[in-house]
């Protein structure tokens, strides 16, 4: 029998950390999703994290005493080295590019606390994720990591290379943009009620009665990838996005629009043919729609194949 602490002991204990460093895929991949904006790219940023963590050595990783602790520091720096990089993607991007709308359910931990679950799912909220589009990479890192993942300043310095001061001056900024950016601004009741107006105002197929649930200002922007259909630049004003959004129902009656709960608050799929081939989310302010968008393409729908919206 090998004795107290040998090899069987080593073992044991590498088994364990296995296991607790694979356990961490939940949590990294939504870390990973808040800072890139899709699930593609969050899971090659968390692959690329456990690749380093699977490079080191075994006396390295027996080394680190909070695995946790560094499979998040280094996915903070896969993603900091890969913001760059999408932005340059998404200026030769055809069309408009939107974040990618997940289910409910997509990134919920079990265990978390409802009030908790609250907040977090605030955060992946498709208006939340293009107001994080408009922060340089590192504005984007020190806000997710310290305002949604609570890491502290210290640690976010080690990321991105710079003093803990200047992160406490980028998340700062950041929450500056963040607070300047119309996100929902009336509470969850309030947009459900807007939004269930809208949906009977474009079942009703009249203009004007659309155009009255639509605010002044209105903005409509379509993500179809190149793959699909879609309108290649925002649609301004009320009466373009009112004619905009009939003339797509005239066009394919074939596909239902269906009401979904998002993490925007009430919003609708696109039903054709047993499957959901678009998602529309919306904005809310002084009691009409502000903002619609809409997700077309179908490289940013795959987590929604198992989700049947006749069901809710």
């Amino acid at each position: 029998m090998a004795p107290l602490g040998g090899p069987r002991a080593s073992i044991g204990k590498t088994v364990a950390v296995d296991d607790e460093v694979l356990a961490e895929r939940r949590h990294l991949v939504a870390l990973c999703f808040r800072m890139l904006g899709t699930v593609t790219e969050a899971e090659d940023a968390t692959q690329e994290t456990y690749a380093r963590w699977y490079r080191l050595s075994a006396p390295e990783r027996a080394a680190i005493d909070n695995p946790s602790a560094w499979l998040t520091r280094v996915a903070g720096r896969v993603c900091l080295d890969l913001l760059g990089s999408a932005r340059a993607r998404r200026e030769s991007y055809i069309g408009e590019w939107l974040p990618e709308p997940v289910p409910l359910t997509a990134f919920a931990e079990p265990a978390a606390d409802p009030l908790d679950r609250v907040t977090l799912d605030d955060t992946v909220s498709t208006a939340l994720l293009v107001v994080l589009e408009s922060m340089t990479p590192a504005e984007r890192v020190a806000f997710v990591l310290h305002d949604v993942f609570a890491l502290p300043f210290d640690e976010i310095a080690e990321i991105v290379g710079r003093s803990a001061a200047a992160c406490r001056q980028l998340a700062s900024s950041a929450r500056r943009r963040v607070a300047q950016a119309p996100l929902r601004s009336v509470t969850r009741a309030e947009h459900d009620r807007v939004v269930s107006a809208f949906a009977v105002a474009a079942q009703s197929g009249e203009l004007a009665q659309l155009i009255s649930v639509l605010a002044d200002d209105v903005v409509l922007r379509s993500d179809g990838g190149g793959r699909v259909s879609s309108a290649l630049k925002p649609i301004h004003g009320a009466d373009r996005v009112a004619r905009f959004l009939l003339g797509i129902a005239q066009k394919r009656p074939d596909i239902a629009t269906l009401p979904l709960e998002t993490h925007d608050g009430l919003g609708f799929a696109l039903w054709d043919e047993g499957r959901i081939v678009g998602i529309i989310t919306l904005d809310v302010q002084d009691g009409r729609v502000s903002s619609v968008q809409m997700m077309r393409n179908p490289d940013k729908l795959g987590l929604w194949d198992r989700v049947d919206p006749r069901l809710g």
